[in-house]
């Protein structure tokens, strides 16, 4: 896959000696989605700055397109497009204007038919002409995103795009970055809504105090660092897991009433899944009687909880 953003070594120290990124090492694809995940103050922000040229790096490449970024700057920028975490805006200026206008920051004409049919993609259209302060906060966010779309970018920059948003246009704003996706635009968003990622990307990236903890196929990483746990209420308590049962990844709790397994998985069962069937045909022929079976298979969410805690990768 063409990649159209490269990010090698990119280090960013601010003066009072905080360290926000850590020698970065990123490859974005042409046409893909990318959540990249990280608790507040992950660095999220500062590597989206670092980019679209609100920060200046202190060390470290970022090509974009196939170019230098610091050689080719003004070039560059006007092919990406930002929707900040903080809603910056001229309040009093009305919808369709304040989009209009984002045009002629980037040199392109105005274009009236453009702007109508992001409006309307952003359910925007009724309130073209209402003040940007009138709007509810789900609303201002859409006329951000507008903006940011409003120069026509390659690649598409959302820091936190629904944050917070209620349930229902969060969804509705995950279906317009689909259709942006399906439109040939590439979307990089920073994200602490697990389900977004989940919902949305191709591949997923977690940072941590300022360094890239993993990055893969969102499938992959569950594949690899999934697990299926079970928990099985067993009729009579055990002292010690019988020996016939020793080749299982297996420990007991609540004082032997409950038989703990915990096994690879990954997205969609496989081999823990598999593994627990095995346990419970053995459990039977051992003579060992249970009451409830529980079976769990990982979350992208329990993947980027343990990595943050120092887990395996």
């Amino acid at each position: 896959m063409q990649p159209i953003l490269e990010i090698s070594g990119l280090t960013k120290t601010y003066s009072g000696g905080f360290t926000a990124l850590k020698s970065v090492d990123l490859t974005i694809n042409k046409g893909e989605i990318f959540a990249l995940l990280g608790p507040n103050g992950a660095g999220k922000t500062t590597l989206i700055g670092a980019v679209c040229g609100l920060v200046r790096p202190s060390s470290g490449a970022i090509h974009a397109f196939g170019e230098d970024m610091a050689s080719n700057w003004r070039h560059l920028r006007a092919r990406i497009g930002l929707v900040p975490q903080e809603l910056a805006t001229d309040m009093f200026e009305p919808v369709r204007r304040a989009v209009g206008d984002s045009r002629g920051l980037f040199g392109l004409p105005p274009d009236a038919a453009k702007i109508e049919e992001i409006l309307r993609a952003l359910s925007l259209w009724d309130k073209r002409d209402a003040q940007i302060r009138t709007l509810s906060g789900g609303m201002k966010r859409r006329v951000l995103i507008a903006k940011a779309l409003a120069h026509e970018p390659e690649l598409l920059f959302l820091d936190e795009p629904t944050a917070g948003v209620d349930v229902e246009l969060r969804r509705d704003m995950w279906r317009q970055i689909a259709l942006l996706r399906e439109r040939g635009t590439t979307v990089i968003l920073t994200t602490h809504y697990i389900e977004e990622a989940e919902e949305m990307a191709d591949r997923v990236g977690i940072i941590n105090k300022g360094e890239i903890l993993m990055v893969d196929e969102k499938a992959a990483m569950m594949e690899r660092l999934g697990r299926t746990e079970a928990l099985i209420a067993l009729a009579q308590p055990l002292d010690e897991i019988p020996e016939v049962l020793s080749s299982f990844p297996l420990t007991l709790a609540e004082d032997g009433r409950v038989l703990c397994y915990r096994g690879d998985g990954g997205e969609g069962g496989g081999a823990g899944t598999t593994e627990v069937a095995q346990l419970t045909k053995a459990l039977i022929a051992a003579g060992i009687d249970y009451t409830a079976i529980d079976i769990h298979e990982s979350s992208l969410e329990d993947i980027f909880v343990n990595l943050l805690e120092g887990g395996a990768a």
